[in-house]
C-alpha cells in the first residue's frame, strides 16, 4: 500500500488550498498514479508553530508501477506544476506532497526516506491516514496508525473541515 501525504496552505493557481488539494489528485491521475482512498481535508497549524497560514492536510493511497525514486521525482514535478519554489523545511508551500509509506518497504538514501521520518509524530498526518487505512502499521516501528495516534504529543492543533479535534480552532 502506497501512502502519500498532501498539504498546502498557500493558494495555488488551482485557488486555495482545499481546491490546489483536489487539482492535485487530478494531477496524480494524469501521471498514471491511481487514487484509491481520500481523506477528508484537515487544517492544522504549521509545524512548528509560526504565523503561516493555516495547512490544508489529506492523505491518499495510490497505485502505481513507479519505483520510489521514480515516484518522488513525479511528486517534484507536480509540485513545481503548482508552483512549489522552495524547499526550505516548514516552508509556507502551495502544494507538498510526501510518500508516508510504499507498502512495506524501508528506504533511506540522501533524496529520501520511507516510510517518511516525521509522520509517526504528525497528528496532520495520522489523522488523514485513518481515514484512508485504519488497519495500516508503521513498517519500522511496527506500531498501528491508532497507536501512534494514541502517543502522539499533545497540542497539535488539527481539525477536520467543519469541527475541531483538538486545540483552538483558529486560522
Amino acid at each position: 500500500m502506497i501512502l502519500i501525504a498532501l498539504g498546502a496552505n498557500l493558494p495555488s493557481q488551482f485557488g486555495p488550498p482545499e481546491e490546489t488539494i483536489q487539482a492535485a489528485y487530478t494531477a496524480l491521475a494524469r501521471r498514471g498514479i491511481a487514487v484509491r482512498a481520500r481523506s477528508s481535508v484537515w487544517l492544522s497549524a504549521p509545524v512548528p508553530v509560526s504565523n503561516q497560514p493555516w495547512y490544508r492536510n489529506a492523505v491518499a493511497q495510490v497505485e502505481t508501477a513507479l519505483d520510489i525514486p521514480a515516484l518522488l521525482d513525479v511528486l517534484k514535478e507536480i509540485e513545481a506544476e503548482f508552483g512549489r519554489e522552495s524547499r526550505e523545511r516548514n516552508a509556507a508551500r502551495p502544494l507538498d506532497l510526501d510518500i508516508i509509506a510504499y507498502n512495506d518497504d524501508v528506504l533511506e538514501s540522501a533524496d529520501i526516506s520511507v516510510p517518511h521520518p516525521r509522520a509517526h509524530e504528525r497528528a496532520f498526518v495520522l489523522l488523514p491516514l485513518q481515514e484512508v487505512c485504519a488497519g495500516w502499521i508503521h513498517p519500522v516501528l511496527a506500531h498501528s496508525v491508532e497507536d501512534l495516534i494514541a502517543a502522539l504529543p499533545p497540542g497539535q492543533d488539527i481539525r477536520k473541515q467543519g469541527c475541531v479535534v483538538e486545540g483552538e480552532a483558529a486560522e
